[in-house]
């Protein structure tokens, strides 16, 4: 998939990537390769580390677009679950009981059963509920119900829901719809692959709020971070630690994305092998030179990610580097 025209990516950075390093006292003894980019609004690839062009899967990191549906249909205002109700829709949760009862209530208000969501039970669980997609699963169920859509297939690819995603997601890129990609999820629901920038674009969008949904879906997640990941978690403790700044949703297989709220600034980062820890430390080596949090927060968080076991510890090398228009 080419990068649309106001992307200015359309060629490597030359800048490498990062570098993840786990080190067992002052051995190393892995290594994470990584590649980020910063986006503004209009798709320009303002820093990057790495290849922006980079193309993956954006898993879970597509929840809060996948919720847009949810609030255009006025599903959200008529079945009045607020701002705890898009929270849960976004989510990646821990399938507390908390966060089950939140994913129940879009149910229960669209008159709607938990034997109807198609995520999977997880092992070790009596419910679908417990699944950390049945947040997102719910909205996709009620949105379907309020616009009177088929409730069996809706995560199947030419169902009216998932249209409707492509097509705002594309809107945002800039690109038609039918140029997307997608695959299965693990969930059930699909993902997009796209390009990093393309993905940085995106949470540009989201953090500008120029969009009342833009705005309603980031102040959700921001309000109630608890909801979208869980306590102890990294989007929730991140989140937390931003005082309403920066929005934090992250995805399997080393996805990570940022937004800076109100300055319309999308972070992407993808680590090569997949790796979580690698990721998160990269995020946190990111904000550290964005200035997107406090000292204090990140040493807060540093000291909850980076620090495995006593004498192991993560290292970041590299750096986002400017780009030349």
């Amino acid at each position: 998939m080419p990068l649309t025209p106001g992307f200015s990516a359309g060629k490597r950075s030359g800048t490498p990537p990062l570098e993840v390093t786990l080190r067992r006292g002052c051995i190393s003894e892995s290594q994470h390769r990584v590649h980020a980019v910063v986006c503004d609004g209009r798709g320009r690839v303002l820093m990057c580390a790495g290849d922006p062009g980079f193309e993956t899967f954006i898993r879970s990191a597509l929840k809060p677009f996948q919720a847009l549906p949810f609030l255009s249909s006025g599903a959200v205002e008529q079945m009045e679950v607020g701002d705890r109700g898009v929270a849960i829709s976004c989510a990646s949760h821990a399938g507390t009981n908390t966060h089950a009862r939140e994913a129940f209530k879009l149910l229960w208000k669209a008159d709607l059963e938990a034997s109807q969501l198609q995520c999977p039970i997880p092992a070790g669980a009596d419910s679908p509920l417990q699944h950390n997609c049945s947040g997102k699963h719910a909205a996709f169920l009620a949105t379907s119900r309020k616009m009177s859509w088929p409730l069996e297939n809706y995560l199947q690819s030419d169902h009216p829901l998932q249209v409707e995603v492509n097509r705002r997601v594309a809107e945002l890129l800039g690109l038609p719809a039918e140029e997307l990609v997608a695959a299965r999820d693990d969930c059930g629901a699909p993902t997009l692959r796209l390009q990093l920038a393309q993905m940085a674009l995106l949470y540009a969008h989201l953090g500008a709020s120029r969009q009342a949904e833009f705005e309603q879906i980031s102040r959700a997640m921001l309000a109630h971070p608890e909801l979208v990941a869980g306590d102890g978690r990294f989007d929730t403790e991140l989140m937390r630690r931003s005082h309403g700044q920066v929005l934090s949703k992250g995805g399997a297989e080393g996805i990570q994305c940022l937004s800076r709220i109100g300055e319309g600034l999308g972070v992407a980062i993808k680590v090569e092998d997949g790796s979580k820890r690698a990721k998160q430390a990269v995020a946190l080596h990111l904000l550290r030179q964005l200035e997107w949090l406090t000292p204090m927060g990140l040493q807060e968080l540093e000291e909850q990610v980076l620090v495995i076991n006593p004498g192991v510890n993560l290292e970041v090398s590299g750096a986002l580097r400017f780009q030349e228009s």
